[in-house]
């Protein structure tokens, strides 16, 4: 659908205002849309997969894990899947931020994934610059990602920035030059982000961060011994239909969260790099930035 069509449609939880920024600069902030109750039923959640972590000591389907992990000092940097981690997660998945899928997605919404990314006091947990769309093409670029900060999120802890109106600019090359997959932008190509045109999302446990799969963002490293916990929830338009292997597909994968399945695909004519073949497996983003792993394009 087009943001045209899908503002004539009734909201269920933003303002027509908020509708509208988030299409015109490919991100948005909500606050007070979590209650109490359900806010402090995932931190509680999200505290027992930190403990659990604990006993882990490399990388596995549920857990990315830092260099520096360990049971004293655990760097737990990504819960893997929490939809299908605990049922917590995917009532949350399926609840109040569907809804907010719905009201910028129109009103047949598909779940594509989650993961919970943490940020740990001064553990180099910067996240690159990147853009999502290119980890998983689809047809159309109405692909969105909701996280929840499951703390309170200052300047000082890595909150998430973006490029306002990137999302309506050209993709990049999210490749080396050597041809292997790294999930960021090249030195030379951020060299060249107009930092002027930066915003950052901050704000109390609870808020959501709300931006487009073209939307260029980034996360600094944290500086502060608050954790930062960031609940993530992707979903595409149901119109919007894959064009490759899904990287961690869960049982939760393509369900239809809002609305119903549809019989026509919607095909957006811009191109979108493609990723290497994920049917194979996948680790995080951290592993690609870093070096840890080398993919390279699909020959198929």
């Amino acid at each position: 659908m087009t943001p045209d069509k899908i503002l004539e449609g009734l909201p269920k939880i933003l303002t027509k205002d908020q509708r509208e920024h988030y299409f015109e600069h490919g991100f948005l902030c909500v606050e007070d849309a979590i209650s109490d109750k359900e806010l402090e039923a995932l931190r509680n959640v999200t505290r027992q997969f930190v403990e659990k972590s604990k006993s882990v000591s490399r990388s596995d389907d549920r857990y990315d894990i830092g260099e520096d992990h360990c049971a004293d000092n655990p760097v737990l940097r990504r819960l893997k899947s929490p939809d299908t981690a605990s049922e917590i997660f995917w009532q949350f998945s399926n609840g109040v931020v569907a809804d907010i899928a719905s009201d910028l997605l129109g009103p047949n919404v598909t779940f594509h994934h989650s993961k919970l990314n943490f940020k740990w006091f001064d553990k180099s947990d910067k996240v690159k610059w990147h853009q999502d769309i290119q980890f998983f093409p689809h047809t159309n670029y109405n692909v969105i990602t909701i996280g929840c900060y499951l703390e309170d999120t200052t300047m000082e802890n890595g909150p998430l920035g973006v490029v306002t109106g990137s999302h309506k600019e050209d993709l990049f090359d999210q490749y080396d030059s050597e041809g292997n997959w790294t999930g960021m932008l090249s030195d030379e190509d951020a060299a060249k982000v107009d930092l002027q045109r930066v915003e950052y999302i901050t704000g109390k446990a609870g808020t959501l961060t709300i931006h487009n799969a073209r939307t260029l963002h980034y996360s600094p490293s944290s500086k502060s011994v608050t954790p930062r916990p960031l609940l993530l929830n992707c979903y595409s338009s149901s119109d919007a239909k894959p064009y490759t292997a899904h990287p961690m597909p869960t049982v939760n994968t393509y369900k239809v969260v809002r609305g119903e399945p549809v019989k026509w695909a919607h095909h957006d004519p811009r191109p979108c790099q493609i990723p290497p073949d994920w049917s194979g497996g996948y680790t995080s983003i951290y592993a690609a930035q870093a070096g840890e792993d080398k993919a390279t394009v699909s020959s198929t």
